[in-house]
């Protein structure tokens, strides 16, 4: 017969309640995968405070010391004078301060799928000037759009606009630069349209980018996350407000990222915040700090 001292029991007891304890912990942490990734701001988070606060050439201080994080996504309309000397300065910046730029967002340089090919080829050649910048700069992308209001159906809409952004990869393709397209309206905002585009342009250079928040109402963004990604070459991580306890309250985040992650992407997370109550900077930062749950 085994005799059990006090100390003996004490110890046996506290073992097996430190592990009864502890064991949904380690369950838990075994399952939340961890992933090899960067997040980068995108500049249309703090777009409110836009020639109030900060100019293009403050983002690099701002993503790195208000935000901490690892890259930047510019907004074309953001760049004040883009000279050689505004942006070697902005470069500087941003290897001063550790970012990376990413990509820029390019608006309002033309209709992608205009009804009309003058149209289309001036927006074509419009683009030109970004590919450029972004080639100087270091990033690795454009974005552009695909949302337009000239006639035809949405089949003839697409056919159009691949088109036009084969031309557009022909050129970047010279420089190394990526073009993407992000679900931002039109009929990009409905996936399959999104995801024809993308194999109507056919080309090694062109990718989408899924935004989490841009879909058209009723769509069920989380399926058609998972028909974008196969062919996403960016992110945008579209956030809104978080409630006090760091919930996600428009839609699940975390089911989002995780179908990202599932796909394989391991691109820069691109955060893109709003805000009813101009929480912008709070939610940025709530954003980032649910990423960095998966980061390894």
């Amino acid at each position: 017969m085994r005799i059990i001292t006090r100390r003996g029991f004490i110890r046996s007891a506290m073992a097996a309640g430190g592990a009864a304890a502890l064991s949904p912990v380690f369950s838990m942490a075994e399952q939340m995968k961890k992933y090899n990734f960067k997040i980068s701001l995108a500049a249309w988070s703090i777009q409110p405070w836009f020639n109030k606060t900060w100019t293009n050439l403050d983002l690099p201080r701002i993503v790195r010391e208000d935000f901490n994080l690892d890259g930047l996504e510019f907004v074309n309309s953001f760049f004040t004078l883009p000279r050689y000397d505004y942006l070697k300065d902005l470069k500087q910046r941003a290897d001063d301060y550790g970012v990376k730029l990413v990509l820029i967002m390019c608006d309002d340089d033309g209709d992608m799928s205009h009804n009309e090919k003058k149209e289309r080829e001036i927006a074509v050649r419009q683009h030109h000037k970004w590919i450029d910048i972004a080639w100087f700069l270091g990033c690795h992308a454009i974005r552009g759009n695909a949302r337009t209001r000239t006639p035809g159906s949405n089949e003839e809409r697409v056919k159009r606009c691949a088109e036009s952004y084969h031309f557009l990869c022909e050129y970047a393709d010279q420089a190394g630069i990526n073009v993407t397209v992000e679900n931002h309206g039109g009929f990009s905002s409905i996936p399959e349209y999104f995801v024809m585009l993308a194999k109507e342009v056919d080309h090694p250079r062109f990718g989408l980018l899924p935004d989490y928040g841009n879909f058209e109402e009723g769509v069920d963004r989380y399926k058609a996350l998972e028909m974008a990604m196969p062919y996403a070459k960016a992110v945008s991580v579209k956030c809104r407000d978080f409630d006090e306890n760091g919930k996600h309250e428009a839609w699940d985040l975390d089911r989002m990222v995780q179908i990202t992650f599932d796909a394989g992407y391991r691109g820069f997370m691109g955060i893109e915040a709003g805000s009813k109550e101009r929480r912008n900077y709070d939610n940025v930062r709530a954003c980032r700090d649910l990423l960095l749950k998966y980061r390894a």
